[in-house]
């Protein structure tokens, strides 16, 4: 009298698997793993020995982290000085650009070593040497004054509402050092424009 026909039977859906698309693909743990958990990263060392190998390995876990992030540009991991998205911007917007300032430890050494070497038997390449240091010196504050003006203008389009204070000397200090020791790495070729 209630038994179900053969077909009823067979027009049935199958049910959907469980869990929803787009889920965290794992089981909620349940509060005694939950609170073991918590438990496990709050346990204080019972000894110096232990508290000191505890900070070594915390302190070594973030330095790899930091310079995995010099290497990849990743903020999360990167150094105060270097984080968010005003001084990202400065950094490509030096390393799109050939600079006078880049090239300038490299030159100056050049030069004061023919100056020191050369000195005793050519008298005049002191005047020769002073005029290159003299030349070397102009292109560099020329060179830093049109970075620190072209980066803030450029900065107040991007970021309107941000703070441009210490930016230029940032660039600079960037901008000294050669391209291939510049840390965090460049993430722009030259001459690409900026993001």
């Amino acid at each position: 009298m209630f038994r179900r026909t053969k077909s009823e039977t067979d027009t049935t859906v199958p049910a959907e698997p469980q869990g929803k698309p787009g889920g965290k693909g794992r089981p909620t743990p349940t509060r005694k793993e939950a609170e073991a958990a918590r438990k496990a990263a709050l346990r204080k060392p019972r000894n110096r020995k232990e508290a000191s190998a505890y900070r070594r390995e915390k302190v070594r876990t973030e330095r790899a982290k930091m310079q995995d992030a010099m290497r990849t540009g990743d903020d999360r991991y990167l150094p105060a000085a270097d984080k968010g998205p005003v001084r990202r911007f400065a950094r490509d917007y030096v390393d799109a650009r050939y600079s006078a300032m880049e090239f300038a430890l490299p030159v100056l050494l050049v030069v004061s070593l023919v100056g020191v070497v050369f000195s005793a038997q050519f008298p005049w390449l002191a005047g020769i040497v002073n005029l290159l240091f003299l030349v070397m010196i102009v292109l560099i504050a020329l060179d830093w004054f049109l970075l620190s003006a072209g980066l803030r203008k450029a900065v107040t389009v991007k970021f309107p509402k941000e703070s441009t204070k210490g930016l230029g000397f940032y660039a600079v200090r960037r901008t000294m050092q050669m391209r291939r020791w510049r840390l965090p790495k460049p993430m722009v070729k030259r001459g690409e424009k900026p993001s």
